[in-house]
């Protein structure tokens, strides 16, 4: 808004603008955003807790199947509602990742001014803004904002995530964590080819209340680094699947593989650290009691008092026995996990 005045004098009362520029919708809280219309809603079960997805768009609505359709209720929890505002325009390119920013309880999801989550970790209170054209690229929305959205609530009131996959025998349910490029998934999904049964490939959620531990995982899938292709011939024919974080991946219904027996938890009997050497044999060292619990600690992604919440809760596995294995090949890492499992 611009005014003119005479050189070397005041402007009068008079000569200032009496009129206001008007919003172009007519209210200037609209260009908040924060009366959005959502008129349709669907209830999901991710991890067997109970959702409310609120939106204004059908394809929200179709992600949420794609993501969470599989699991039916299997906890008593109070309904967390998701609400997810959906605005034409925005280009027809897809947004860029976006950017993770967390206070204590408040988390924010960033990817551009039209694309953008704020969730309040504590309430449970929460906000998705985006534009059409990322909802329609729907990998890109479930993988970046929905399913994040979701479990990053979970993992604030229900359960703690952790960096392991899980398998299971003679109900003895082993949590194998390591490094990033340890072989997490390979080898349990190697393990459930043998008979195994598979809970998880490379995140496992510790249920708070449970004692002694126990874990959920995504067992409907699993997913693979494009390297996974030159050890199970069954994946050769398999896509990448774009914009997993920033990494090449592949996920693959776990219906359409070799694995016979699958379990959505798992009793936690022994934490296993995967260290993959070249020339290493199969070699099983057992660890200090503590070990898993502040391993899992220093990986926690949270802040705040959501972390101190998950500290606590990992002292479940402190007495959990705990080894290290060293191996090469996933042959003697299956026969290690196996002489593990007859002695323990």
């Amino acid at each position: 808004m611009r005014t003119t005045q005479a050189s070397g004098s005041e402007p009068t009362p008079e000569a200032l603008p009496t009129t206001v520029e008007i919003c172009p919708s007519g209210r200037p809280q609209d260009a908040l955003l924060c009366d959005m219309d959502l008129p349709l809603c669907g209830h999901f079960y991710p991890l067997g807790y109970s959702i409310e997805i609120i939106t204004n768009e059908p394809n929200v609505l179709i992600a949420a199947e794609e993501s969470f359709g599989h699991a039916r209720l299997a906890r008593k929890s109070t309904t967390l509602q998701i609400r997810i505002g959906v605005r034409r325009g925005g280009g027809a390119t897809c947004p860029p990742e976006p950017t993770r920013r967390e206070f204590n309880h408040l988390y924010s999801l960033v990817a551009d001014p039209d694309n953008q989550a704020l969730l309040d970790l504590n309430t449970g209170a929460n906000f998705t803004w985006l534009t059409l054209n990322a909802v329609d690229n729907m990998l890109y929305f479930r993988y970046n904002f929905l399913e994040k959205a979701v479990y990053l609530l979970l993992g604030a009131s229900v359960v703690t995530g952790m960096h392991a996959a899980c398998v299971s025998t003679n109900g003895k349910g082993f949590l194998l964590c390591g490094d990033s490029g340890a072989g997490k998934s390979t080898l349990a999904y190697a393990c459930a080819r043998e008979g195994w049964i598979y809970t998880s490939d490379d995140t496992s959620y510790l249920i708070n209340d449970s004692d002694p531990p126990r874990v959920i995982g995504h067992c409907h899938r699993t997913r693979f680094r494009p390297s996974a292709r030159t050890l199970f011939p069954e994946l050769n024919d398999r896509p990448l699947t774009p914009r997993m974080e920033g990494k090449p991946s592949i996920e693959v219904p776990i219906s359409e593989l070799p694995v016979l027996r699958t379990a959505t938890e798992a009793l936690v009997h022994c934490v296993v650290y995967l260290n993959r050497r070249p020339a290493a044999v199969g070699r099983l060292l057992r660890l200090p009691s503590g070990t898993a619990t502040q391993r899992a600690r220093r990986e926690l992604y949270s802040a705040g008092d959501i972390r101190a919440k998950h500290e606590k809760i990992l002292e479940k596995l402190w007495d959990i026995p705990t080894y290290k294995l060293d191996y090469c090949s996933l042959d003697d890492g299956i026969l290690a996990l196996d002489r593990l499992a007859r002695q323990t």
